[in-house]
């Protein structure tokens, strides 16, 4: 190797020198790409905490700001999280991914402060509100941006510690409210997040630098939204999460009040089709994003799985404690198995579609698991075993995360670009939407069930419209032990109407599979929302140091 002398007097080689510049920008790129990946799972992980800790801290928090109903303190980030994911899709299409997940973040910020520093209940709503948009603009803004940075055969992986980061949330959320607001400093719950926002704002600023967009004028990038059709679908989520939040537990399903806005809802979404394949010509959801066969399935089955998974995270806890008449805090230690079971199964089902290119089978798997593990649920009672309800939750949970993973990728596969915006923000708007459905449907079971299973004496100590599953939980240890076992006897009963239902869903998100063809996944990126230096194109071990050629 011949070698060449600087001025200097260095001996330097040409080649050398090639190698360790690419070698150089080679580092500075993985650096760049997991800064930008930590700061959206930070992103994720305030947003999933928010979700599963506030429940447990909400009844504490009324009682310090004096309110009555704090079901809106708690519907009020489902209601508009849900709402904004679709108009994401249009916005960081129109107006680029950074500045939308910047203004998401001060968004999440705002309204954490606000809350924390709430002086009354209509002060903590409309913090809640506002952390809402900001939590789902988060959230769709940094699916978009890792689908951007990773082509989706390669993604399984990172999907998966997503997945981890998101099963940690749920299970320390709980806990961590419950130590919190019993201490008496239940304002830190939501004043944390702001140090967190901040950090995540300046990695996002200083790592995520994506080649520049062309040149368009404010003017002309707001001619390009979709606003009709953003209007409609955002007033017709709206319209039926107000309907589901009311049905069946405060207000019949037959009233004026549930029915009305109900079917206005479930008229505006299809009214919204109609507007985005007739009238719009930038589309919110184009029409190609769900006219396949292989993308329609997978939104369907992203669609089952959610009502099945926040039934699951919403009322297992109910048989801990009704049931098992475990505390608050017992029951959080009691759903650490499942919580710690979802991120293995995620990480293991991403890293077997990225080796094998598949994923149909993945999918067949994992729906398996879940009606396995639903069908083990209906056995528990009052007399089980403290191995067999902590155990069998954990094969369903194993389905759950492999599904939780597996649908992204056939929704993609047959689109152009493995990093579709808007069908990626569908794709997490119909994942919201689901949970919604979830907790509706479920709470509409137990309530039904339990007016019917429960004891006459006991049930006539609750009006009519009160949630038995939540009402009657801090009544059941203090009653004699006679009663007290009916009234366990009665939640166990429901809870298993409830899984048998479940058990309905996860078949039908099995039969979706049935549509579902098994496509070449595109290894194609749009390059226009890569990092300036160019995009992460395989992160595998031979290829960390080249990522790309410039």
């Amino acid at each position: 190797m011949s070698l060449t002398k600087e001025p200097s007097g260095s001996s330097v080689d040409p080649a050398g020198q090639v190698e360790e510049g690419k070698l150089a920008r080679g580092t500075r790129r993985n650096l760049a790409f997991w800064m930008v990946f930590v700061a959206g799972m930070s992103c994720d992980f305030l947003t999933a905490m928010d979700m599963t800790a506030i429940s447990t801290a909400l009844p504490t928090i009324a009682e310090r700001l004096d309110g009555v109903d704090f079901i809106w303190a708690g519907s009020a980030y489902s209601l508009t999280s849900t709402a904004i994911i679709p108009m994401c899709g249009g916005l960081v299409s129109v107006f680029g991914r950074k500045p939308i997940l910047l203004g998401s973040i001060v968004l999440f910020a705002l309204g954490s402060a606000l809350c924390g520093g709430a002086q009354n209940m209509n002060m903590l709503i409309s913090g809640r509100a506002i952390q809402g948009f900001g939590g789902g603009g988060c959230m769709a803004a940094t699916d978009v941006i890792y689908a951007d940075l990773i082509p989706l055969p390669e993604r399984g992986r990172f999907l998966g510690i997503t997945a981890s980061v998101w099963a940690l949330a749920a299970a320390i959320g709980p806990t961590i409210a419950g130590a919190v607001t019993s201490s008496g400093s239940w304002r830190w719950l939501f004043f944390l997040n702001v140090p967190v926002c901040a950090i995540s704002i300046v990695m996002v600023v200083t790592f995520l630098r994506v080649k520049a967009l062309p040149h368009e004028s404010f003017t002309s990038k707001m001619v390009k939204m979709d606003w009709i059709g953003n209007i409609v679908i955002i007033a017709s989520t709206v319209s039926i999460t107000w309907a589901l939040m009311r049905g069946g537990l405060y207000l019949s399903w037959g009233s004026a009040e549930v029915l009305v806005p109900l079917c206005v809802g479930i008229a505006g979404i299809a009214s919204f089709f109609v507007i985005e394949i007739l009238w719009v010509s930038e589309p919110t959801i184009p029409w190609t994003v769900v006219a396949n066969r292989t993308s329609f399935s997978g939104y369907i089955a992203t669609f089952l799985h959610g009502i099945v998974a926040m039934a699951l995270l919403y009322y297992l806890p109910v048989y801990y404690q009704a049931v098992q008449l475990a505390s608050p805090i017992g029951s959080s230690v009691d759903d650490l198995g499942m919580s710690f079971t979802v991120a293995p199964a995620a990480i293991l089902c991403g890293a077997s579609i990225q080796v094998l290119r598949r994923y149909r089978l993945q999918n067949y798997i994992g729906w398996i698991f879940m009606i396995v593990g639903l069908w083990m649920l209906t056995l528990l009672d009052t007399e089980s075993s403290r191995a067999k309800y902590i155990g069998f939750p954990t094969i369903l949970t194993v389905g759950t995360g492999m599904i939780w993973i597996s649908t992204s990728f056939p929704i993609l596969s047959p689109l152009p670009y493995s990093n579709n915006a808007r069908a990626l923000c569908f794709f997490t708007y119909v994942r919201f939407f689901a949970q919604g459905w979830g907790v509706a449907i479920g709470g509409a079971i137990l309530q039904s069930s339990l007016r019917k299973t429960l004891p006459a004496s006991f049930d006539a100590q609750f009006p009519l419209r009160v949630p038995l599953a939540y009402a009657a939980i801090p009544k059941i240890r203090a009653l004699d032990p006679e009663l007290q076992s009916l009234v366990r006897e009665a939640f166990a009963s429901s809870l298993q109407l409830l899984w048998k239902v479940m058990i309905g869903l996860a078949g039908a998100g099995l039969m979706s599979i049935l549509l579902m063809e098994e496509l070449p996944m595109k290894t194609d990126l749009d390059e226009q929302w890569g990092l300036q230096e160019g995009t992460v194109a395989n992160l595998d071990e031979e290829s960390r140091v080249t990522v790309t050629v410039d």
